[in-house]
């Protein structure tokens, strides 16, 4: 299976990355700079969110409800092609919400900081990607029968690089880079040139830095 990494190189990619360009008012490298660095990150958080029995219930439910089904990507033109309006983003805000929590304006500060996109923009871009994020996790899901915690743990840890169960992705273990449990926290290093061996170097790392 294609990890998150490589969703933005497919064709599937290129066509997502040029409809947010297109209603966030961004070129295409500025937007497939911020996504390339949203995405491994949320995907992140949602693993650590679903490595508690309850985060994992709640995340399963969005996926397998009526709300996020995987349509969005069999009909992107149609999505981009009207125009995002206020509900989609209303909707893509629920979601950065539950994902990011109160941490979602760190996480869009650093990811301004590193791209050098405005961060009123980032959260722009990020809001109209969430439900389609959604929708492929949806898809995968779908596509591979995911019907229990365990599977949806499983599905993440492929589409974050492929690890097992039992060993966290590398972008969640190390962003935890404080061993306190919750990687957001640790996002914060990020903005700041982040700790040796740390969040700031992964992320670095994976921003190009």
């Amino acid at each position: 299976m294609a990890g998150i990494a490589d969703l933005l190189n497919s064709d599937l990619g290129r066509q997502i990355i040029g409809g947010v360009s297109s209603e966030a008012g961004t070129s295409q490298q500025e937007t497939s700079s911020v996504l390339s660095m949203a995405l491994p990150v949320l995907m992140g958080a949602m693993q650590k969110n679903a490595s508690s029995p309850e985060g994992a219930s709640s995340l399963l439910g969005a996926l397998s409800g009526s709300k996020h089904t995987g349509g969005i990507l069999d009909n992107l033109g149609g999505f981009f092609g009207g125009g995002v309006n206020q509900e989609d983003e209303q909707d893509g805000a629920g979601i950065l919400g539950h994902i990011l929590g109160s941490k979602q304006s760190t996480v869009e500060n650093a990811i301004s900081q590193k791209s050098g996109v405005s961060s009123g923009t980032v959260s722009k871009i990020i809001k109209i990607a969430a439900p389609i994020l959604m929708g492929y996790l949806a898809k995968q899901a779908r596509n591979q029968n995911v019907n229990s915690t365990e599977g949806l743990s499983g599905l993440l840890g492929n589409l974050m690089g492929g690890q097992g169960d039992k060993n966290q992705s590398l972008v969640t273990s190390l962003l935890d880079s404080d061993g306190d449990g919750s990687v957001l926290d640790d996002i914060a290093g990020m903005a700041f040139g982040g700790k040796k061996g740390g969040a700031g170097d992964l992320l670095g790392g994976l921003f190009g830095k």
